[in-house]
């Protein structure tokens, strides 16, 4: 469940006409920060952006799916499932504390290395070889 203030500055993202990738960004550093305190576990830096991506498009980000081809068939599946329930119905309120308290607990064991400053950049730099031309 997104934080009200992350919501809010994707909006004005949204409001002041930036791009649903800049917007979508909020969701991503909200989870890296989740993942710090250890709210999250993320197993990879990769892993943290996806969940931050995902929470987007449930939010109401109009992010679209990626293209056939990018992600596996099944992470693309998810995405256009998050993407049409965030459009027809977004994502508000609060998260059941009972229902979560467990999953908590098992994640909060999840490394927090993932999503140190070193960590991300790395991941940064990786992706921005692959999409180099030449």
């Amino acid at each position: 469940m997104p934080e009200k203030e992350t919501v809010e500055r994707a909006e004005e993202d949204l409001r002041e006409g930036k791009s649903p990738t800049t917007a979508a960004g909020e969701f991503v550093r909200e989870e890296n920060d989740h993942v710090r305190e250890g709210k999250h576990g993320a197993r990879s830096p990769k892993q943290a952006i996806a969940i931050g991506l995902s929470k987007a498009r449930r939010a109401g980000i109009p992010l679209e799916p990626p293209k056939r081809g990018k992600t596996s068939e099944d992470t693309r599946h998810k995405a256009e499932k998050d993407y049409e329930r965030g459009q027809s119905e977004p994502q508000t309120g609060e998260e059941n504390s009972a229902r979560s308290r467990v999953p908590r607990k098992a994640l909060k064991k999840e490394p927090k290395s993932t999503a140190s400053h070193a960590a991300l950049s790395q991941q940064a730099k990786s992706a921005a070889r692959k999409r180099k031309s030449g």
